[in-house]
Parts: structure tokens; sequence; C-alpha cells
């Protein structure tokens, strides 16, 4: 068994060192993650410069680009044999809802999916790093259930938030749908020293669909959501209506 653990907050982070050492004796693991934060990068590649990767007196290696950057530098050509299982975590905050189309903790987990490889991303509800090692127990616990069910040979992408309690283990764990936020705030408007308009990107906007089922409701009634996802962005069952128009519309 080999394991590739990655994450967004940084090779420094406590997130990641809490969930390299939960995942001890399950096989081999190897740590490659950004060299500062990335959060909010999703799944961006870095096309525009080469990328340096160095290794760190912890023994994890760290790469100057996006959480992407480093599963797929892992993946094509840094590692000499294919993991059985990519990890990403513990994130430092939730990635619920529509978080996960901006999350990089969600999108090096999704690397490695893109890739035909199994691959979870792990978060904690509240930032702070409260309760993390039971969160990591938490993410050791789902890992062991889940390698030992009979999942098919096809890969699969699980997004999981864990509440920042001291009871994590304990909790019941859900299998949630994605909920919805509000759009996000509006930007927060500054002056710089040399006197130039400068924008920080807002909050995100408040939960809006977080009903029974959803990631939202799990981790607010005290369970740990585990959220199957897909890349697939096809509207497939408009694709008859958008067939039928444009059929009509391109007719003389």
């Amino acid at each position: 068994m080999r394991i590739l653990i990655a994450n967004d907050d940084g090779y420094l982070a406590p997130g990641l060192a809490a969930l390299v050492a939960a995942m001890q004796g399950l096989g081999e693991i190897d740590v490659i993650a950004p060299e500062a934060n990335a959060s909010g990068t999703s799944n961006a590649l870095t096309l525009n410069r080469p990328l340096s990767v160095h290794r760190a007196a912890n023994g994890f290696r760290y790469v100057n680009g996006t959480p992407s950057d480093s599963v797929h530098v892992a993946l094509t050509g840094l590692l000499p044999q294919r993991p059985d299982l990519v990890l990403s975590g513990i994130n430092n905050g939730a990635n619920m809802g529509d978080d996960t189309l901006y999350s990089g903790t969600v999108a090096a987990a999704m690397e490695g999916f893109l890739f035909g490889i199994p691959a979870i991303a792990f978060s904690q509800v509240e930032k702070g790093w409260g309760e993390l090692a039971a969160a990591a127990a938490v993410a050791r616990a789902v890992v062991e259930d889940v390698l030992a069910l009979p999942v098919g040979d096809r890969p699969w992408l699980l997004n999981v938030n864990i509440p920042n309690r001291a009871d994590a283990l304990a909790l019941p764990r859900r299998v949630t749908r994605l909920g919805r936020r509000h759009a996000s705030e509006p930007v927060v408007c500054q002056t710089s020293p040399r006197g130039e308009t400068i924008y920080w990107i807002g909050p995100a906007g408040d939960v809006r669909e977080a009903g029974e089922g959803t990631d939202f409701h799990a981790t607010a009634n005290g369970c740990v959501s585990i959220t199957p996802l897909q890349v697939d962005l096809t509207h497939h069952a408009a694709l008859p209506r958008w067939r039928a128009a444009l059929a009509v519309a391109a007719t003389p």
C-alpha cells in the first residue's frame, strides 16, 4: 500500500502533520505539499514558470506551486511508483457546498482522482485546528473503513468534513450531498501606501441550502459529513433541450 498525502495550507501546517501521523502503519507514505498557504487556488496548475521541489527537515517534500501542482508533479515524475490512495488535508476550515469549487484541499485529492487513483479530502469544520487529534483519528477510521469495502476498480473521490470536537471519533458519519451558499460578500476596498485602490476578496456567503441530507446539515447536527464527488460538469438533463434549440436556430 502506497499513500500520497498533500494539502493546501502548506507543508508546515499542523493539519498535514496530523494526517501523516494518523496514517502511519497503513503503508508507505509520501508527502508533497505547497511551500506556502495556497487556499482557494482550486485546480490551478502553474504553467508560466518551472516548479522546484525541496525536502524539508521533517522529511516532507514541498513545491513552490499549488496543491494540484504538488499532486501532479508527484504522479507524473517525482514518485518512483504510483500510489494506491491520495489523501489531502486536514484543512483549516470547512470545505462544504460551493466551497468545494474553490478549495485547494479538494483539488489536491481531485488531481489524484483525475489520474485514476482513489482519493479523499479531509477538513475540519471550524478554523483554528481545535481538537485536531480527534479529527486525525476520524480520518484514520474513514480510510480504514473505506479500504475494507468492495468499492470496485473505478476510482472514487470523497470529501470529508469533521466537526472540531474532542469526541469526533464517536460522532455518527453521514453520507451527504453538497449544500449551497449565497453569493460571496462584496470585495473589501482599501488604499495601498501608494494611494492605489486595492481589493480583498470578500468572505464566503451565508449558507442558503442546508436541508437534511446536505453536508451543512450533517455537521451542524454533530455528524461527520462524507460526500462522494464527481468531476463531470455536463448538465445531462439539459442536453436534449439544447440540442433541439440549437438545431432549430441553425436551420435557415
